[in-house]
């Protein structure tokens, strides 16, 4: 009992001695606060960049990529040469097949 009595008394005396100390006082911290600033430039930018962006041009249409020079005898057995470009090979003709078929 006597030990309970000491340590009331002990915290009476810490209590009554922290009534008397002075606290200082705390700077206040300033935040930055998010302006409205940055999202309405980016908006503004964005707009004017798609103002400035053009429509692709038509693209022409590409040179023709085959040649086809084919050499033909006609009904007098003159020959003629026919000269055909386009942009794919419609036929392919294997160049030995004229071997099989004359010798």
């Amino acid at each position: 009992m006597e030990n309970n009595e000491q340590l009331e008394r002990f915290f009476d005396q810490m209590k009554k001695q922290d009534e008397h100390l002075e606290i200082p006082a705390f700077p206040e911290v300033q935040t930055r606060k998010f302006s409205f600033w940055i999202p309405a430039g980016l908006a503004a930018s964005m707009s004017l960049a798609f103002l400035f962006i053009q429509e692709p041009a038509p693209v022409e249409s590409e040179p023709p990529e085959v040649v086809i020079i084919t050499l033909q005898a006609d009904e007098n057995q003159n020959q003629h040469f026919t000269i055909e470009e386009t942009t794919f090979l419609d036929t392919w003709e294997s160049p030995t097949s004229s071997l099989l078929s004359e010798y």
